[in-house]
């Protein structure tokens, strides 16, 4: 009876551990880190959204999603990019 209990307790401290080790790995699949960054200015038509990079990055930067999908990473202290970044989440509040 003990050994069953026993066994019981390690089975589900296993699986605790397998379902949290599953979640950062989805976090780290899903995450976008930059080995650099566009100086070219993309037309605000184009985005769709944005989000930064995780801690698990070197840097931090913005990273853009387009119409078509791309990701394209760009400098988050940039004035331009600041703008965008504004007026998309001036968007998403209307």
């Amino acid at each position: 009876m003990r050994s069953l209990m026993f066994l019981l307790v390690l089975v589900l401290f296993c699986s605790l551990q397998d379902t949290s080790s599953a979640m950062e790995a989805i976090i780290s699949a899903n995450s976008v880190c930059c080995e650099g960054f566009t100086h070219k200015k993309i037309p605000l038509s184009k985005i769709v959204s944005y989000h930064l990079t995780t801690s698990n990055c070197a840097k931090k930067f913005i990273v853009f999603t387009t119409k078509a999908g791309k990701k394209i990473c760009v400098d988050p202290e940039n004035t331009f990019v600041k703008r965008q970044v504004a007026e998309l989440d001036s968007r998403t509040r209307v």
